[in-house]
């Protein structure tokens, strides 16, 4: 994934963690009163990020604010940091067994965190929230650690497999709605190279991007997700030489070898594609939510009111899922193991409240972007058709996204034997073998 690809965390020495002990008071700390119960917790939504028009950031204070409001018995003393202090902050604590009562974790923390008992399990408290039914289960999957759920997704939900469409252009060639089979798209794309244009705009300069925005949901629809989970997990014997993941490699190689693509999409990067996009000279693109954004700002006015946009179509012959794009949050919220009584209830309390439907309406309503519970009956009058149109494709069912799991070295070595392989250098078979070979280290 294009954001955070890899975080390393040196060791902590002791006189950071003292450091950081010292300075733990925040620019907008409530302090606890007396006769008041006291939870501590630490993010990264800065007053900053709210005048930068972060939407996340700002539902996420909004709905802080709305709780304390409702529990005027509690102070809760937020120790708010940047993104790049916040994870060195977090990794002393949790290095030094000293975490808040709310803490925020990384995805890739969890199994750390919770091989150290640093967090408790968080089912039974969702199971029994009057809303606990509204989270996507997808987005729980950074957080689970042996079938347990141990942090809430924060945040908004941010997806790398999008295909961005000229509609025009799509109804001209047939398709007055988007092909929902990789069949329908091979019959457009004879209409758009009598056009003189590319069916799809694609950039893979940085290897990274078949792997985030095209493999994780191609992969999907044919293994689906109890494969992805048993590869990471290293269970029930699951490989990369297995047939569905081989078939989705398969399909893969093919689907750029049919002069779909732009003939150099190995050689540019995502940014090339999509101002090939935005410039006309394909009919669609294939991104990420990194890239929605700069096409919104870049394309004229009259291509930002055709652009709609849909999940990669349907390859032929995958039959485990439909419509999925690779997604998710990549931070969630959990809870200090030493937390008992009153406090615990309340700790409870509070994480379900701002991670759940007063945070997604909030969001939804004000940015037309999602969280993680659903929101019913959206009024998405009040913005664009582009907007609005972004919002509803975020309603697709989730699957998840290859290398904000996989082990960086199995990635790097997928992704460049993917880029041997659209090349022609590889067969997917070869892949298949390679990428197991490193797993298997």
């Amino acid at each position: 994934m294009k954001k955070n690809l890899v975080l390393k965390i040196m060791t902590t020495s002791l006189a950071l963690i003292m450091m950081f002990a010292a300075c733990s008071k925040k620019a907008d700390t409530a302090g606890g009163a007396a006769g008041k119960i006291t939870l501590t917790f630490h993010h990264f939504s800065t007053e900053q990020e709210v005048r930068d028009g972060n939407a996340g950031a700002t539902a996420f204070r909004y709905a802080i604010a709305e709780w304390e409001k409702a529990h005027p018995d509690v102070a809760l003393e937020q120790t708010v940091l940047s993104n790049d202090d916040w994870k060195v902050k977090a990794a002393a604590l949790a290095a030094a067994n000293d975490l808040p009562d709310v803490a925020l974790v990384m995805g890739m923390w969890t199994k750390e965190w919770v091989a150290n008992k640093l967090i408790v399990p968080l089912d039974d408290s969702i199971k029994a929230s009057p809303h606990g039914a509204k989270y996507k289960d997808g987005l729980f999957a950074p957080f689970r650690v042996d079938g347990a759920i141990y942090g809430l997704p924060i945040l908004a939900t941010g997806s790398c497999t999008i295909v961005a469409y000229d509609s025009k252009l799509w109804a001209d060639a047939g398709f007055p709605n988007f092909p929902e089979t990789w069949e329908e798209v091979e019959k457009a794309g004879a209409y758009f190279k009598s056009k003189g244009i590319d069916t799809f705009a694609f950039g893979n300069g940085g290897q990274w991007q078949i792997n985030s925005t095209f493999l994780s949901a191609v992969g999907d629809r044919f293994t689906g997700s109890d494969w992805f989970f048993n590869i990471i997990d290293k269970k029930n014997n699951a490989s990369f030489e297995d047939k569905p993941f081989v078939d989705a490699l398969r399909f893969t190689q093919k689907a750029f070898s049919t002069g779909l693509f732009n003939k150099d999409f190995n050689a540019v990067n995502n940014e090339a594609a999509r101002d090939y996009f935005v410039n006309g000279q394909s009919a669609a693109v294939i991104c990420g939510n990194w890239d929605i954004t700069y096409i919104g700002q870049n394309a004229s006015p009259d291509l930002k009111a055709r652009i709609k946009f849909a999940p990669i179509p349907q390859p032929d012959g995958a039959q485990a899922t439909t419509k999925t794009h690779a997604a998710g949050n990549g931070m969630g919220l959990a809870l200090n193991s030493k937390l008992s009584g009153e406090k615990l209830e309340l700790a409870k309390d509070l994480i379900l409240y701002i991670t759940g439907p007063v945070f997604a309406e909030y969001l939804a309503s004000n940015f037309a972007q999602t969280g993680a519970c659903a929101v019913d009956n959206v009024d998405l009058s009040k913005f664009d058709s582009f907007t609005a149109d972004f919002y509803r494709f975020n309603e697709n069912p989730i699957c998840q996204i290859y290398d904000s799991f996989m082990d960086g070295a199995v990635v790097s070595v997928m992704n460049i034997g993917l880029q041997e392989m659209l090349n022609g250098a590889k067969t997917p078979e070869k892949v298949a073998q390679e990428s197991q070979a490193a797993y298997k280290k």
